[in-house]
Formats: C-alpha cells, sequence, structure tokens
C-alpha cells in the first residue's frame, strides 16, 4: 500500500482515452475491483495536458488534484498520446508519475516511440471482455496497491 492510501488520501487516476465505450469499460473495470478513488476522464491529449498542467478550468489543485497514474491512449484527437507522453516526462514535476500506454495497437513503432519517452508500461487493450476486466483489475493492484512508487 502506498504512503498516501495509508493516510487515507483518495487514489487519483487520470485515464486519457477518446473512445466512450473504452472508457466506460476502463472505469468500470477498476471501481469493480475496488483499486480505484476517483477517476477523472478526459478524451483528448489537449485537455490532458491542461488536467495535468493544471490550466484553464483544471487550475484548481483541489478540484483537478495531480494524478497517482495517468492511463493514455495513443490515437487522441487534437493532441497525440505520444506527445502528451513525451510532455509529461519532460516535466520535472510530472515526470514522476507512472504513465501506463493502454493502447489497441500492437505496432513495433508505437511501442518504440512510448518506450524512447520513458513510459511507464505498454498494454494493448484485449479483445476478449474476460481479458479485458482481468488486465483492468491487475492493472490496478499493481500501480496502486502493489508498486511501490519513488
Amino acid at each position: 500500500m502506498t504512503e498516501s492510501q495509508m493516510q487515507g488520501e483518495a487514489v487519483q487516476i487520470l485515464l486519457v482515452e477518446d473512445d466512450p465505450d473504452h472508457a466506460e469499460l476502463i472505469i468500470r473495470g477498476l471501481q469493480d475491483n475496488g483499486v480505484a478513488n476517483r477517476i477523472h476522464h478526459v478524451s483528448d491529449g489537449e485537455t490532458a495536458l491542461d488536467y495535468l498542467f493544471q490550466r484553464g478550468e483544471y487550475a484548481d489543485a483541489e478540484t483537478s488534484p495531480r494524478p497517482h497514474l495517468v492511463l493514455l491512449d495513443l490515437r487522441l484527437p487534437k493532441i497525440d498520446g505520444l506527445e502528451v507522453l513525451r510532455e509529461i516526462k519532460a516535466d520535472e514535476g510530472l515526470r514522476r508519475i507512472p504513465v501506463v500506454v493502454l493502447t489497441s495497437s500492437a505496432a513495433e513503432s508505437d511501442i518504440a516511440g512510448a518506450g524512447d519517452n520513458y513510459v511507464n508500461s505498454y498494454l494493448v487493450k484485449p479483445v476478449e471482455f474476460d481479458e479485458f476486466r482481468r488486465m483492468m483489475r491487475d492493472l490496478g493492484f499493481y500501480w496502486l496497491v502493489w508498486n511501490q512508487h519513488p
């Protein structure tokens, strides 16, 4: 258990996913397994960066707290996922937040691009519903309960 969880702080996840059906599956999969207290969903890369850098409507740190984990799709409107990842890992205040790419792309170029930008993990969304649910359960437990953050 992380220090913040032991102190009763809500676990914050930023989900960056443009497909509403995928977003619903991810949110439900995490909540059904009790591994997330608060999931903030945005549907494009520009909004994700506004949230992370606390700009515009997300300027209030009380209502838009920094996430403990970012779940990031690659194929996003406005700003693509690799650019979002690049900006997160280039910023001293954000780079320690684990970023998990959660995408349908198993393309070598996407995997290499994510690795070149210091992604913490790269997961390809399973097509089978039960496998997808199992992945969400394991992902939540690994990053939010079992893993020790620096």
